[in-house]
Parts: C-alpha cells; sequence; structure tokens
C-alpha cells in the first residue's frame, strides 16, 4: 500500500476540521431565509399583528434549525479531541481514539474508541468537499496515531 508509506505532515496543534462550505450555504440560507420571511410579514398589510409575530417566530425557528446543522465540528488539540455533533460535545483523550475511518460512502467520519464504541464526528464530511474531507481525516488519523496509544510522546 503506497498511502501507508505516505504520511501526511501533521497540522499544528489546535487544529479545527469543519465542514466549510456546508457550513457557509446553511448560515448564507437560513440569514436569506430569516430575512426574506420577517419583510414579508411586514409588507403583507392583511397581517394582524399576531400573526405578524407567528411569522418571525416561525422564521427564526427554521433559521435555529439550519444554525443548528451548521454547528458540527471536530476540535484536535495536544490533549486530546473534541467532537461537536449536532446536539452534543464529546471529549476525547488521544488514547480513547484507536482509529480513524472514513470509508467510500460513508457520509462522515467515525472514531473507533477504545470502549469498544464508535463516535461519528460530522465536522468531518465529504459531501460537498470531498477532496478536502480526505485531507482532513488522514490529517486526524495521522494525529491519533502520532499521540495515540502508540505514541512516544507522551
Amino acid at each position: 500500500m503506497a498511502d501507508a508509506t505516505a504520511q501526511p505532515a501533521l497540522p499544528a496543534l489546535p487544529v479545527t476540521f469543519r465542514p466549510t462550505r456546508t457550513r457557509a450555504v446553511l448560515l448564507g440560507v437560513g440569514a436569506a431565509m430569516f430575512a426574506t420571511i420577517t419583510v414579508i410579514a411586514l409588507i403583507l398589510d392583511t397581517l394582524h399583528p399576531g400573526e405578524r409575530i407567528a411569522f418571525v417566530f416561525t422564521a427564526a425557528l427554521l433559521s435555529s434549525v439550519l444554525v443548528l446543522l451548521s454547528r458540527p465540528k471536530v476540535v484536535a488539540d495536544r490533549d486530546g479531541v473534541t467532537v461537536v455533533n449536532l446536539t452534543n460535545t464529546r471529549r476525547l483523550e488521544w488514547a480513547q481514539i484507536l482509529r480513524v475511518n472514513l470509508r467510500p460512502g460513508d457520509a462522515w467520519v467515525f472514531l473507533d474508541l477504545s470502549d469498544g464504541t464508535s463516535l461519528p464526528a460530522l465536522g468531518i464530511q465529504p459531501g460537498v468537499a470531498k477532496a478536502q474531507a480526505i485531507a482532513d481525516a488522514r490529517a486526524l488519523r495521522a494525529l491519533a496515531e502520532a499521540h495515540g496509544t502508540g505514541s512516544k510522546n507522551d
């Protein structure tokens, strides 16, 4: 395997991995949607004040869902990795991460953990920027191998 011999250079720590294009689209669409619905609520003369408030509330609710979807990231630092997914955040020490997986067809990276479980890391996802996600997964894998249980640096 040629990939096993060609190790990527380790990124400087701390480093944050996140789907930046997806995040930009989600936040942009959320802001545009909120502004559009709010303007429509203010322009329509036939709406009562309660209906206007309902329009703005609905716009805020829909936008907040898009903000929630833009939240995932993976932050690696000297002590370990913080995985921020949609509704939860989990802090892992390097020794807890046995393997970083991004198989063909996977929607995001999976971390195989020392307790026998697998943790999805939605901060690295190949949906829009496949090449960037592969590079990020390789960098995280190299960091896990360098700082993990077999590391001589700790």
